[in-house]
């Protein structure tokens, strides 16, 4: 069977189109990463898991991955249309804390949370302010052709680049994303290259220029990195749907500027204008609860999850279970059944492990040469994951391979394997213990249930029910549920409190 050519949804043209890379053999993608002033929201990280499986979708397809993230650490206003102050500085001012000191805390923050989520690290990190110096030369460049200068910084001009906003275009013919007039600007939607420091103030974060002392323009940050590390034109820029509406289309113009079109030639539909010939976004995660915004104070973070007794790869599953153009609604009820689906698969893996081994642990075979069973599973599989990242369906073939009979233990691990590379939810690795995450309000030592546990059994083979009744009513006391009867065998867990 011919193997599936990979499609994707490419937002510019609102079209799935097959993947043809720049460079044969290599994908070449850059990601926008976080400004690094707070915590990310789950919201944020499903971007981030997206961008992830990707990656594993790309590889899995046998291409060379260079893959990006930038760090934005400077220019990033509190609103994505260049109003408001640094997200940084404000930070900064508000915790009573260098701008980089919050940089360096919330950056290994993020880090931590992408580990936590098994999102493997990109070839490189880009950090915004290590690369100023190309910015201000990049700036110069276009300068005179696509900008104009105001007391309050350097703007680019949108009518100086074909077809400004496409990409934010949605059902309607009217582009979406449109800010206010700002005075001074002689566009709504003109944008700052470089933004001065106002006069008698100075900021943490400022460089010298040949228009002033003061900061890049965010915009221009993500253009100058992904040119730098992945020339243009590259293969694929991803982010988050909010991206769509302002950053991307402002980071188009530059890239058209750079690359010397302008508003009387060339079209976005060329590869060599927008910069990447692909670009793709994933939708929002939406929260009823309203508790998904930075601006609420009180919003969801991975470690709540995990404070809760929840494993972040339920996180994971939970956002591969829909795919990733839809909008998924978070629940605690819908985390909840995504960590049974989890339990079930690590239970399973772990039973074919211990076959795999009693049998003596034979080697595992290369992905073609499947048997006949499970060949076409591994076809249907990379059909779903070919067909725009689908892994939802691409879940429901890996369950079918899962609770496959009758099949050699080493040809079924690898296959399993295989398709776990892809979905990225380390099932060879996790175990059942690492699912029992201890809620942060738990009173009672894990080795304490189990002993415990280990008593109400003993009491249970007597038939001393009233003993077993007491522990198991000290247990609930102590926050922790006796799950007789469950059908995971699971035996335990700490209330969650969700």
């Amino acid at each position: 069977m011919t193997e599936p050519s990979l499609r994707l949804f490419n937002s510019l043209t609102r079209a799935v189109e097959p993947f043809v890379p720049v460079h044969p053999g290599e994908a070449r993608v850059y990601t926008c990463g976080p400004t690094v002033y707070n915590y990310q929201h789950i919201g944020n990280m499903r971007a981030f898991v997206f961008a992830d499986t990707l990656g594993r979708t790309l590889a899995f397809k046998g291409y060379k991955l260079r893959h990006i993230i930038n760090i934005t650490d400077v220019g990033h206003l509190t609103s994505d249309a260049d109003e408001g102050d640094d997200k940084m500085e404000k930070a900064a001012a508000r915790l009573g804390k260098t701008a980089w000191d919050i940089a360096a805390f919330y950056t290994a923050e993020f880090k931590r949370d992408l580990k936590w989520l098994n999102v493997r690290d990109p070839a490189r990190w880009t950090v915004a302010t290590d690369y100023v110096p190309q910015m201000i030369e990049v700036a110069k460049a276009i300068a005179d052709k696509h900008c104009y200068e105001l007391p309050s910084g350097l703007y680019f001009d949108i009518s100086t680049v074909a077809d400004y906003g496409r990409l934010a275009r949605a059902a309607t013919e009217e582009g979406e994303g449109r800010i206010d007039e700002v005075e001074g600007k002689r566009h709504a939607a003109d944008f700052a290259i470089w933004r001065k420091t106002p006069p008698g103030e100075t900021r943490q974060m400022e460089w010298d220029s040949p228009w002033g002392r003061g900061a890049p323009g965010w915009h221009l940050e993500c253009s100058v990195m992904s040119r730098a590390e992945l020339g243009l034109p590259f293969d694929i820029h991803t982010g988050g749907i909010d991206h769509r509406e302002i950053h991307h289309p402002n980071e188009i113009a530059q890239n058209q500027a750079m690359q010397g079109f302008d508003a009387e030639h060339g079209h976005l539909d060329c590869a060599q204008n927008s910069g990447a010939r692909l670009w793709m976004h994933n939708n929002f995660l939406i929260d009823r609860a309203g508790k998904m915004s930075k601006s609420s104070g009180d919003f969801l973070r991975l470690q709540l999850l995990h404070d809760r007794g929840y494993h972040p790869l339920a996180f994971r599953l939970m956002c591969l279970q829909a795919h990733y153009r839809s909008e998924l609604e978070f629940s605690w009820d819908n985390l909840a059944a995504a960590l049974t689906r989890l339990k079930r698969m690590v239970m399973a893996v772990a039973q074919l492990e211990q076959r795999h081994a009693e049998l003596g642990g034979a080697a595992l075979p290369p992905r073609d040469a499947f048997g006949p069973k499970l060949a076409p599973l591994i076809e249907r599989f990379d059909a779903a994951i070919s067909d725009d990242l689908n892994t939802a369906v691409a879940l429901t073939v890996f369950d079918e391979a899962l609770t496959l009979k009758k099949v050699d233990p080493a040809e079924k691990l690898a296959a399993i394997a295989a398709m776990d590379a892809v979905l990225g939810l380390d099932l060879l690795t996790l175990d059942r213990a690492d699912l029992r995450l201890r809620p942060a309000a738990a009173t009672i030592a894990e080795a304490d249930i189990e002993a415990a546990l280990e008593k109400r059994k003993a009491a249970r083979v007597d038939k001393d029910f009233a003993t077993s009744d007491a522990i198991r009513d000290s247990l609930i006391a102590s926050g922790v549920e006796v799950m007789d009867g469950d059908p995971l065998g699971w035996e335990w867990r700490l209330e969650n409190g969700a």
